[in-house]
């Protein structure tokens, strides 16, 4: 994680073997305030059912890595600056 004092991701235990993770971004009366469900599968290993179009995994080690996870996919600061490609002028046919 990033140590924000409030970050943007959170991880609720609903149940011994669930879990949501919440989008503070988005009101708790906001349906996209959940992002997935996370359900303990086995001892090591959960499982995610996402609410969101995110390209991350169904299965994890456990439920703080899925966090984790949402955390760095969504963080925008991963952005570069356009890398410059150089150009070159056209070839002639001869």
């Amino acid at each position: 994680m990033t140590g924000d004092p409030e970050p943007r991701y959170v991880l609720h235990r609903v149940t011994p073997s669930e879990w949501v993770i919440n989008d503070r971004r988005y009101p708790v009366d906001d349906p996209r305030n959940v992002v997935g469900c996370v359900y303990e599968y086995a001892d090591t290993e959960v499982e995610v059912v996402w609410l969101r179009d995110l390209p991350l995994s169904a299965r994890y080690a456990n439920a703080q890595e899925v966090l984790e996870e949402v955390a760095r996919i969504q963080d925008p600061s991963r952005a570069t600056r356009p890398i410059p490609i150089p150009h070159l002028p056209p070839l002639y046919a001869t």
